[in-house]
């Protein structure tokens, strides 16, 4: 194969123009072999809605192309081109592989769509390079843009009535939701929830927050007393506000929580504070919720939404685990999601179950408050400390110089496969840089988990399972954390915890970082049993569209929709949920999956 090095120096622009033209030419002439030319054999096209109205990854030149010139052909896709108001073309590595990397844009019969190509090589010299992976995402609808509902919205420059209700007056009046339900309803205030409306508050969709918090950002105020965010601020922005430039590489817990309060009123977000979601059923006459509602003054409001968007976080219910002769415990016991501050435990003994982030976290907390800390590991877990290893995953994305929305597309733009192969690179920079802590770890029995690609892909698939050592795992390594492995624990008493080897662990608190529950539970809940098996697992990767199950796509329930994880994550996938639903709206798609 011609090697992409020899070819791009200076010339990348002329390289992916050059394969757009002769993929236009093919997509023309409804030519498969011709399609399948243009891509490696171990090529992937990932598609966001463009082409599809799904999310989906195909692989494979053969089958990527037949795919790929049917889902065209449907959609009449046409005129790709380099995007010249974006990130120019540029040679770059991307999972050890030298790439042409190249933003496009396109049309369909629906409206605008954005892209990415990378192109590797040709196998002759002479031949056209072929692409190793191409990203398709529907970023308009024709005539629903942004800026064509921003400037529907726009009022007189001045108000004609100097004594009638002013821009506050009306605010206030909509927000009470007297006459009137909302399109949507979003279950859960929070980053995620907060990202979605803000999405569909653009594309016009009236959108209203219920949360049962007291306070616009609680669900981080009210954490525990030392947390930050253990990722670096370029990755975490929000939807159309990002953080000032001037803030921390790593934001505290209630600088985030006054930024979701600011977020909400600048974006002007209905938000219902105090207000208890207490399940819904759903209206197939009328394609509408029933959905009930307990305020903060204790009274019920009945709404009935065509949509509802549970935005309770990746991790919803705490999870509590069975722990035999616990019940012996004469001692205080809590769930981590109950921990606050490690002050009133000082010179008290602690033993925390559970060796995972909030475990780390708060052990660090109590034993700078004074108090006596034994974590109980039940599991590997995987440490990476923060700088630089963690960061080293979004750092390929999220370096300076691109805009955010252009960061967003190449995050958006790898598949899984690509990413698997890029994070195994990753993590094996990683674990050179943490070998020194991991040795130290072994020493005192930490068992580690050594997963080849890292923990980004962890937390995709299981919401958790690793630590970004900040401090934690050197007081483990260095005993002043004492750590005990489950399988060595006899029993319970009242005092604490005997062991197989006939030492006692004293202990007045037992706190359970044992996690959550996952949001297949939480859907359950919400919205009963039959519903939850309807819509099925979510979160994890669903093998034959290589995407995460369930997340911000309809579901086979009508008119449920999901989202949750990173600041991230929510950000770049908001907007795919928010154009699904104003299609649904404007009567462009099925209500779930299962009536395609």
């Amino acid at each position: 194969m011609k090697n992409i090095k020899e070819t791009a120096a200076g010339n990348a622009d002329a390289i992916a123009s050059d394969w757009l033209v002769q993929f236009n030419a093919a997509l023309a002439a409804n030519d498969r072999k011709r399609v399948q030319s243009l891509f490696c054999v171990d090529s992937h096209w990932r598609d966001l809605l463009a082409l599809t109205w799904k999310f989906g990854t195909v692989s494979g030149a053969e089958a990527l192309s037949e795919a790929l010139l049917a889902a065209a052909n449907q959609l009449q896709a046409h005129s790709f081109e380099i995007d010249t108001r974006r990130l120019p073309a540029r040679q770059v590595q991307r999972a050890g592989e030298a790439v042409v990397e190249a933003i496009v844009r396109f049309k369909t019969a629906v409206g605008e769509g954005s892209g990415l190509v990378r192109i590797k090589g040709s196998p002759d010299a002479d031949d056209v390079p072929q692409a190793w992976t191409l990203l398709t995402t529907l970023q308009s609808i024709a005539d629903h843009d942004e800026e064509t509902v921003r400037l529907s919205r726009e009022e007189s420059p001045y108000e004609r009535d100097w004594h009638g209700p002013n821009w506050l007056d009306r605010r206030r009046e909509a927000l009470r939701y007297e006459d009137r339900d909302p399109t949507v309803l979003i279950v859960g205030g929070g980053h995620a929830g907060l990202s979605a409306a803000a999405s569909l508050k653009a594309l016009g969709v009236e959108t209203l927050i219920v949360d049962r918090m007291a306070r616009i950002g609680d669900n981080w105020r009210l954490r525990y007393h030392a947390l930050k965010l253990h990722n670096m601020t370029p990755s975490n922005h929000l939807p159309y506000l990002p953080f000032p430039s001037t803030w921390p590489n790593y934001i505290p817990k209630d600088k985030i929580a006054n930024w979701l309060e600011f977020y909400a009123e600048s974006l002007e977000i209905d938000f219902w504070t105090s207000t208890t979601f207490e399940g819904a059923t759903y209206d197939s006459a009328s394609g509408r919720w029933n959905a009930s509602l307990r305020l903060k003054d204790g009274s019920t409001r009945e709404m009935r939404p065509a949509h509802v968007v549970l935005a309770t976080s990746v991790s919803g219910t705490p999870n509590i685990p069975t722990i035999p002769t616990l019940e012996r415990f004469s001692g205080k016991v809590v769930h981590s999601s109950q921990f606050s501050n490690g002050a009133e435990w000082k010179g008290k003994n602690v033993i925390i179950f559970g060796t995972g982030t909030s475990a780390h976290d708060i052990a660090q907390d109590l034993h700078g408050n004074g108090a006596n800390v034994t974590m109980v590991q039940r599991s590997p877990t995987e440490v990476v400390n923060v700088e630089p290893s963690a960061q080293l995953y979004d750092g390929i994305f999220y370096e300076d110089g691109p805009t955010i929305a252009d960061r967003d597309l190449i995050s958006a733009s790898m598949p899984l496969a690509v990413l698997k192969q890029s994070h195994t690179l990753l993590t094996a920079k990683a674990r050179a840089h943490d070998a020194p802590l991991h040795e130290r770890l072994k020493r005192v029995g930490f068992r580690l988990d050594l997963d080849e690609t890292g923990w980004p892909l962890k937390f995709r698939q299981f919401g958790g399972g690793y630590y970004f050592n900040v401090g934690g795992s050197d007081l483990i390594a260095n005993r002043n954390v004492g750590l005990v492995q489950y399988d060595d624990i006899e029993s319970f008493g009242a005092d604490g915890l005997m062991l197989k080897d006939g030492r006692d662990v004293a202990a007045d608190l037992v706190i359970l970082a044992t996690g959550y529950k996952g949001l297949d539970h939480v859907v359950g809940a919400m919205f009963g049993e039959n519903v939850a098996q309807r819509v099925g697992p979510v979160w994890g990767f669903d093998d034959a569209t290589q995407e995460l199950r369930n997340m911000w796509l309809r579901t086979a329930q009508p008119g449920l929709w999901l989202t949750g994880g990173a600041f991230s994550q929510c950000r770049i996938f908001s907007k795919y949920l928010a154009m699904q639903i104003k299609a649904s709206e404007l009567g462009l798609l099925p209500p779930s999956q299962s009536d395609d």
